[in-house]
């Protein structure tokens, strides 16, 4: 009969694969996700509960769906292109129904819209969802199966209805009207509700081992080494900076992350370089997807304007550190001595946007250290900022629990980042290309 696997939330399969590992999921998962997961397929009469073959039978990864959300983001699996990929599979199906009816596509019925899609999703939490297994073919179980359903003449809209018709339960049922969809845009829309938060997303594969079908070797988490970002700034600093924030807070998807190694003296050091850096890298056509962060400095400004007239191909993308309301009054010291001025865009450093107010250190102060030319204003530093980088590079997820560290403005440079690289992979991810299709079937 052969040996199923399956990516199941809250119970509910979204995707499936016979005798083969099939779709790679681990790019979901992280190294802590890997666990014992009971399963459907193993006869647990046959062994004692500490049997180490039940064991390995058991493994799968699994995690909270309120907890994929970022990753699936980082994938290109967002609302706005979620949204367009349905209306494409919606006009693809009703041009389908139209061919098979032989009718003209005005006398048919107009599919579901996307914002109506959304609420019936939204409205329908997997665990009030019925999953009692209902035997039968004939039409009064397939009224019960339907469940709820049955009496929702809505459902006949979804895009290619009844395509899929192996459902035997509600919940089951359920799934089958959402399969058209890449399964990833199916948890998206589920975790909008936040009913469905804690649903587990478990892609299990030990039964699938276990029985010779697929080797433990396919089954590793982590983002793929295409699905990762490569985040090249002005200096070694900057990267140690972001690193160490993304290992305290965002955990969660740290592994998406590259940075360019600059130990080994790397020669694209400093806004300058790193434009001829992107100059090459946008002219060898690099398909790696690639971040350039600048500071939010005077010399940070004029260069991404630079890079941005590059014309970056879909993959690459440039942006400075974010503005920050703090950053408007800020004491610096200039040739008219010391005064209250708005540093961003002119001397706001990553390292701006550390805590400088944390125990133990003097007040912060900003020297203006030339005028931008170009830009026609003064480009400023923080001074001995090497003492706020080593206040914050011992940090630890206790020290910061203890609430002495104030990590406001890091975290917006993170969210900042994700918000960017998300839009990359949203235009690379080829699910969403006009050349592929928006569907699964």
């Amino acid at each position: 009969m052969g040996t199923m696997i399956t990516l199941d939330v809250g119970g509910m399969s979204i995707d499936w694969s016979k005798n083969s590992r099939g779709a790679d999921h681990g790019a979901l998962y992280q190294v802590g996700d890997r666990r014992r997961v009971r399963s459907e397929q193993i006869n647990y009469d046959y062994f004692e509960p500490k049997a180490p073959e039940l064991a390995e039978k058991e493994m799968a990864f699994a995690r909270r769906l309120a907890d994929l959300i970022p990753r699936l983001e980082l994938m290109g699996f967002r609302r706005a292109t979620i949204e367009t990929a349905y209306k494409r599979a919606s006009a693809a199906s009703h041009e389908a129904r139209a061919a098979i009816d032989e009718k003209a596509l005005d006398d048919l019925v107009e599919p579901m819209g996307f914002a109506e899609f959304r609420d019936l999703v939204k409205a329908n939490p997997i665990d009030d969802l019925d999953d009692t297994f209902i035997p039968g073919f004939d039409a009064e179980s397939r009224q019960k199966i339907m469940g709820r359903f049955a009496a929702n003449t809505a459902t006949e809209r979804i895009p290619f209805y009844g395509l899929v018709d192996d459902a035997y339960s509600e919940r089951s049922h359920f799934g089958n009207l959402l399969s058209f969809l890449h399964p990833y845009a199916v948890l998206h829309l589920l975790a909008e509700n936040p009913a469905n938060h804690d649903a587990q997303v478990v892609w299990q594969y030990g039964p699938l081992v276990s029985n010779g079908w697929a080797d433990l070797s396919e089954f590793e988490p982590c983002a793929r080494r295409t699905q990762t970002f490569l985040i090249a700034t002005e200096g070694s600093s900057d990267t140690l900076i972001l690193k160490h924030a993304l290992s305290l807070l965002r955990p969660d998807i740290a592994d998406f992350f590259r940075f360019v190694d600059m130990s080994e003296g790397f020669p694209f050091t400093g806004t300058g370089n790193l434009k001829n850096f992107a100059t090459g890298l946008a002219a060898i056509d690099v398909h790696n997807q690639v971040l350039f962060l600048l500071d939010n400095d005077a010399e940070g400004v004029y260069a991404c304007t630079q890079i941005e007239s590059l014309r970056l191909p879909a993959n690459m993308r440039v942006t400075c550190l974010p503005n920050q309301v703090e950053f408007r009054t800020v004491p610096c010291i200039g040739p008219e001595g010391c005064q209250v001025c708005d540093i961003n865009g002119r001397a706001a450093a990553i390292e701006c946007y550390l805590d400088l107010t944390a125990p133990g250190q003097p007040p912060a102060e900003v020297k203006w250290t030339h005028v931008n030319k170009p830009l026609d204003c003064y480009h400023g530093a923080l001074q001995a900022k090497e003492r706020y980088i080593r206040v914050f590079l011992k940090q630890t997820e206790k020290t910061l629990a203890e609430g002495t560290y104030d990590t406001t403005k890091i975290s917006s440079v993170l969210d900042h980042v994700f918000s960017i690289c998300s839009q990359i992979a949203a235009q690379t991810n080829r699910w969403f290309q006009e050349s592929e299709q928006p569907y699964r079937w």
